[in-house]
């Protein structure tokens, strides 16, 4: 496939589990990728797998620093000429329990990564290319989002919020910008190990499809998200869940 030949993409969060795998479905449909993460040597592997220096690169930072994410896009566009497409899938979750045991330190930094940090990523990549040449966000919420998550409220709050910042950012910058969202039950990478790590397929029974996700599951429909197939689509979020929240579970 080359849907996306010809067509550069940013990608938060990617040298593993959810963001690599939209890397690697970005790829294959032919577009050249810009990944991030905080880790080199993990990017750096990441990078490889990807094709190497043709099909990608890889630039180390802190998801909600504006000069890494100003120097990212600056990249994108030194390197490979655009940056036509924005997925913010990084996100951070150190809070687990009742809120009413909540560090709010933790929480502050919950909301500047999940929330904030999209919002800036958003306004450099708008200001550098976006603005004059159009183009495609998505981003990266979660089942948390729409309804009560016992033990990672915060964190489901904070994902409310970006579904909110997704619709707002729609309105913004259409007709020629268009900003949708994902979000994903549980998918098995290791930032979601403690949702089911040791009990998998007790998690899964729940599930109408009876299993969890996989990294593919999202990649799948974030290329479709931002490609010319959902071109009248714009301010929504599309649940990838597996049914579970047909059954009434956010688990």
């Amino acid at each position: 496939m080359s849907r996306f030949e010809g067509k550069t993409a940013i990608v938060t969060g990617a040298s593993r589990g959810i963001g690599l795998a939209i890397a690697e479905r970005l790829v294959a449909d032919g577009a050249r990728v810009v990944i991030t993460a905080r880790k080199k040597e993990a990017l750096d592997e990441a990078v490889a797998s990807l094709g190497g220096a043709k099909h990608a690169i890889g630039v180390t930072g802190r998801a909600d620093d504006l000069e890494h994410q100003a120097a990212t896009v600056a990249a994108a566009i030194e390197t490979f000429g655009s940056a036509d497409f924005l997925v913010n899938n990084a996100g951070i979750n150190p809070a687990y329990g009742p809120l009413m045991e909540l560090d709010l330190d933790a929480a502050r930094k919950i909301t500047e990564v999940n929330c904030l940090g999209t919002v800036s990523w958003t306004q450099q990549v708008y200001r550098a290319w976006m603005r004059d040449h159009g183009g495609a966000i998505v981003n990266v919420a979660s089942v948390g989002g729409l309804r009560p998550a016992p033990g990672i409220a915060y964190y489901g709050a904070s994902k409310a919020m970006l579904i909110h910042l997704t619709e707002e950012l729609a309105l913004e910058l259409g007709p020629h910008i268009r900003v949708n969202a994902v979000a994903p039950a549980v998918v098995k990478t290791r930032f979601a190990e403690a949702l089911y790590q040791g009990r998998e397929e007790e998690v899964a029974n729940v599930y109408p499809l009876k299993r969890l996700g996989e990294p593919e599951d999202i990649g799948s429909v974030v290329a479709f998200l931002l490609s010319e197939d959902a071109a009248w689509m714009t301010g929504q979020t599309a649940v990838i869940d597996g049914g579970l929240t047909l059954a009434g579970g956010v688990e």
